[in-house]
C-alpha cells in the first residue's frame, strides 16, 4: 500500500538491503537485479551510495554484506528498547526451569524475524536462529503477535493461499483467525508441528508501557519432551513474557488463564 508522501528510492533501497540481509556474501549485482527487479544501471548507483554511506560492504568476489553503519543503527535500536538485553538476562531463568529452548521475536508485517535464542540441553537444532524470518502464521510466536488485529486486517495480510511448512501448517484465513482468537482469549499461543513435524511451541506476548505487543517468547521442543512438560512450560513462558513486559514499562495485568 502506498502512502501519500511514498519515497521509491528508499523503499528499493529497502528491498535491496533485506535481500543482502538474507543471503549475506552470496549476492552480486546481476542476481540482485533479478531479485528486486531492478535494472542493473539504477541498482549500480544504488549499492555505490549505500558502500559509501557503509550501509553494505562489497566483498571478494563482487557480492554484497550488510554495513557496519547499519550494525551501528541496530545496536541504537536494541539501546533504545533494551529487550533483547533484557530476554537473555530473564529467560536463563526459564531455562533453567523448563530445560527446552526460548526464542524472542518481533512481528514484521506477516513475518517473525528472530531476535534471541536461549537453549536448553537438548541437542535439537531449531530451525530458525537469530536474524531469520518465519511465517507468523505457521508459530506459535507470530500467532501470539497477531492477535492485535482483526481478521480483515489478516486478510490483507496473508493472500488466499500460502506455503504450508507441514501436514500441519494452517491452510486458511478462517482457521488462522480462530487460532489468534482463541490466543488472544487464552493470553498464549500454541503451535503443534505446524512449523517442523516432531516439535511443538507455546508462546506468550511482551507488552510495552503503551500497553502495545512488542514481542513475542516461546518455548519450543519435540514431541516426547511435549507431552511431559507443556503445562509447566506454558505457565514459564507466560511468567517469563510477564517479567518482560514489566520491563518494558507494561502497568496492565497480563493473561495467565492457565487451564
Amino acid at each position: 500500500m502506498k502512502e501519500k508522501y511514498w519515497v521509491p528510492a528508499i523503499e528499493r533501497a529497502d528491498k535491496v538491503l533485506k535481500q543482502i540481509g538474507e543471503f549475506p556474501n552470496q549476492l552480486r549485482l546481476i542476481e540482485l537485479s533479478k531479485r528486486v527487479d531492478i535494472n542493473k544501471s539504477s541498482l549500480f548507483s544504488l549499492l555505490n551510495t549505500l558502500e559509501t554511506l557503509k550501509w553494505v560492504t562489497k566483498e571478494d568476489g563482487d557480492t554484497y554484506s550488510l554495513g557496519p553503519a547499519l550494525g551501528a543503527i541496530g545496536s541504537a535500536y536494541f539501546r533504545q528498547f533494551n529487550i533483547l538485553q533484557s530476554f537473555y538476562k530473564e529467560a536463563s531463568q526459564s531455562v533453567a526451569k523448563i530445560n527446552e529452548h526460548i526464542q524472542l521475536g518481533i512481528l514484521d508485517e506477516g513475518d517473525v524475524v528472530y531476535l534471541g535464542k536461549m537453549e536448553g540441553d537438548s541437542r535439537v537444532r531449531l530451525i530458525t536462529d537469530p536474524g531469520m524470518r518465519f511465517p507468523a502464521y505457521a508459530s506459535a510466536i507470530g500467532k501470539i503477535q497477531l492477535t492485535r488485529y482483526a481478521k480483515a486486517e489478516l486478510e490483507e495480510m496473508y493472500p488466499k493461499q500460502w506455503e504450508p511448512k507441514t501436514p500441519f501448517t494452517i491452510s486458511n484465513i478462517n482457521v488462522l483467525n480462530d487460532n489468534v482468537q482463541q490466543a488472544k482469549k487464552d493470553g498464549y499461543a500454541i503451535e503443534n508441528q505446524e512449523a517442523s513435524l516432531g516439535f511443538h511451541c507455546v508462546a506468550a506476548p511482551v507488552y510495552n508501557f503503551e500497553n502495545k505487543i512488542i514481542a513475542g517468547v516461546s518455548f519450543t521442543m519435540m514431541t516426547t519432551s511435549w507431552e511431559q512438560k507443556k503445562d509447566s512450560a506454558r505457565e514459564e513462558i507466560i511468567q517469563l513474557a510477564s517479567r518482560l513486559s514489566q520491563l518494558a514499562g507494561f502497568t496492565g495485568e497480563q493473561k495467565q488463564m492457565i487451564e
